[in-house]
This record gives structure tokens, sequence and C-alpha cells, in this order.
């Protein structure tokens, strides 16, 4: 048992997890100016396609890049497969390309290796990444340092939050879409609130358990993804994670009596999909605790915090992050240094 595990507060993952309002209102002050220039060089030379380069808890915020920019900008995005060109050494065809990389570290050579070779076929390159003297920034066009600071601990959460609002800020500025700028800039006040609201129990739910499923859908699947990696790299669970449609196919078919689910639901539409998978579940007899960016709590719900249902995953994951903190220390393990895992993954 880690030495803070009787007060969770004080392991790295719940300080640095706790610091992540401030990271959003440090991007969003320092970043302004080069946002507002990016944006208008897209609507200039607008892309055909929008490829996104990042692993881990990087990647699960390039899905939720991919659910914003396709609903709100209308243009393609496809997650790049790294060892196309680290392993495979092939080139990429010219195209009208722009290259979203995220990175807490900037420093993965598979991840430069990819970027380096769209930057060769005339892709532009946007990089979000914490460090801005790493590599990744010198092959970016546009660098958007995510200002979130040292993270020590090995789980990433204020850099994975700070890279939600680093993309929601790029799509707001880039469409003007006006209603989700107000919000970004409010919400980093929604952070506070969200970072010390409990919404289900997690250390009560997961303590003996080994197996679950985190479902979400649209905005909210990408942090569906970050939740299932949390608990795998924390607590040591089998989780996966999967669109409210796509475990209505093979997957469901293990969910029965006691079988544990986390269910993210944002206010939209997608969201009824969540609630309705979520019933089923819980009708079958398993374990469901559902986060409803609709469900009220000290007066207020999620969703008006955010004030724009793209926002709503950001506030859930800050709920989140500080019940993963305390269920990994329930299960005797420490957060901050998971078995086999640095926080710099060299991979080729």
């Amino acid at each position: 048992m880690p030495s803070d595990a009787a007060n969770p507060s004080l392991s790295l993952m719940a300080r640095e997890a706790a610091e992540a309002p401030q990271a959003v209102r440090s991007f969003l002050q320092n970043n302004r100016t080069v946002l507002m220039k990016l944006a208008q060089d897209l609507r200039d030379d607008p892309p055909s396609v929008v490829v996104t380069c990042a692993r881990g808890s990087s990647d699960n915020a390039a899905t939720y890049a991919k659910y914003l920019i396709e609903t709100l900008a209308g243009v393609p995005v496809s997650s790049s497969a790294l060892s196309v060109s680290s392993v495979f050494g092939a080139e990429m065809q010219p195209g009208r390309v722009l290259v979203i990389a995220i990175s807490q570290s900037g420093r993965s050579p598979d991840l430069l290796a990819a970027v380096e070779a769209h930057r060769r076929a005339g892709a532009r390159v946007v990089a979000l990444v914490n460090d801005e003297t790493a590599p990744l920034a010198d092959l970016a066009h546009w660098v958007l340092p995510l200002h979130a600071g040292p993270e020590k601990s090995v789980a990433a959460t204020k850099s994975y939050i700070a890279s939600l609002a680093g993309v929601a800020a790029l799509v707001a500025h880039w469409t003007g879409d006006a209603p989700l700028g107000l919000a970004l800039e409010r919400l980093p006040e929604g952070l506070e609130v969200a970072a010390n609201t409990a919404p289900f129990d997690l250390v009560g739910q997961l303590s003996q358990a080994n197996n679950l499923f985190v479902i979400a859908r649209g905005y909210g699947f990408g942090i569906a993804q970050e939740g299932a990696l949390k608990l795998k790299e924390t607590c040591a669970l089998h989780a996966e994670a999967y669109s409210a449609a796509e475990v209505r196919h093979g997957p469901m078919t293990i969910i029965n009596e006691g079988f544990p689910i986390v269910a993210f639901a944002t206010s939209d539409a997608s969201g009824e999909s969540v609630r309705g998978a979520a019933a089923e579940f819980a009708g079958r007899g398993a374990q469901v605790a559902l986060l409803d960016a609709e469900q009220p709590f000290a007066d207020s719900t999620l969703a008006a915090l955010a004030g724009h249902a793209a926002l709503e995953p950001l506030l859930m994951i800050q709920t989140f992050y500080p019940q993963v903190n305390a269920l990994s220390l329930a299960r005797g393990l420490d957060p901050d240094n998971p078995a086999h895992l640095r926080k710099v993954t060299e991979t080729l």
C-alpha cells in the first residue's frame, strides 16, 4: 500500500488532476492570438481531410477531435496508424491535409516519424504539446502549447483535459462557433466545480471487480476510452471502452447479472443512446454507474456548467479522475507509478 493511501488527495495523480482548471485557463489565455491566426489560415485554405497523430491518452483526445471536427467543421478525420511510417517506412501522397499531433512529451519516435512523413507530403501540422521544447514542436507549422505544467504522475490527467480544451478552442475559432467559444471562456470555472463532484462511488462499485465496460457515444466516446485506459493502468482492471451503439453487437452477450458498466451520457442526442443501453443492461442485473450530464447536483447539472454539449465530456472526466485515484488506492495500488509503465513511452 502506498504511503499516501490514507489520504488520496496527496497522490500526484489527484493533485495534478485538480490543476486541470488552471491548465485550461492558461491554455486559453496564452494561445488566443495563435488560435485566431490558425483559424484564419484554415478558412483561407480549408483542408479536405484531417489526420490525427497520437498515442495513449492523447489518442483518446484525438477521438474527441474527430467527433468535434466532423460534426462542427464537416471535414473527415482519420487516425494515423503510426507504424505505417515508423515500421514500414511508407511515404504519404500529397493532398490538402491538416495533421493534428497531440502529445504530452512530444518525443515518441513513431509519432515523430508519422508527422515527418505527412509534412514531407505537404501537410500542415498543428501540434498540441505540453513540452514546447520537444522535437514535435520543431516539426509543426503551428504550435499550441498545452501550458499544463510538469506532469510527474505516469497517469496523464491535466494534460489530457488541456488537450480536449485545445481541440475545442481550435474548432471554435476555425468554425466561428460563438456559443462554443463563449462556453470555453467559462470552462475553467465549471471544471473547478466538477473537480469537487463525486457523481457515483467507484470504490464501492469496482473495488472487487475484474472486468468492466465503459460506454459512451459521440463527444463522450473519447472519455470512455480515456476512462477505460485509466482503470487499466492505475487500477489493474480489464476495462474496455465501447460506443453505446457498438456494444449492442457482440460485446453485449457477456453483460449479465453483476457485470460492471460505467456509462457517460451527454445532454445531446447521442446521450439518449447511452441512457437506453444503461437501462437495458441494468434490467439484466448489470451493475451500472451512469454519469448523466443532465443529472441534478448542488442546484446545477454538468450540462449547465458546461454551457455546450461538446464541453460536457471535459467536466465528466474531471469528476472521474479523483474517483479512479481513490479506487487505485483502495485496491492497494499506486496510481502514480503503475506497474511496467513509464511517463514517456518511446514506441517505434
